[in-house]
């Protein structure tokens, strides 16, 4: 996820180190959010995506490739051949 976002900022034109900086970052400031306030990623995420605002394009986006499914598929998948390990 983090190396996808990079790949997005030097797409965007940004160079490699800043790029890698800023997605970095970006991920470590969410996981803090949510583990110091104790509130719901969604929540979280309610409170700073504005109406058209930049946040919203970017979500709809990752929507629209299916990204939290395919979170979701990863989890289910990496649980099955765990499963398999423990028979």
């Amino acid at each position: 996820m983090i190396e996808a976002m990079a790949d997005g900022g030097v797409k965007c034109g940004l160079p490699r180190d800043i790029a890698l900086a800023l997605a970095a970052q970006t991920v470590l400031g969410a996981a803090k959010m949510v583990m110091e306030t104790g509130k719901h990623p969604g929540a979280l995420k309610d409170m700073v995506t504005s109406p058209g605002g930049t946040t919203i394009a970017g979500l709809h986006e990752l929507e629209r490739a299916g990204m939290r499914a395919a979170f979701m598929n990863a989890v289910v998948a990496a649980r099955d051949v765990l499963r398999q390990f423990g028979k």
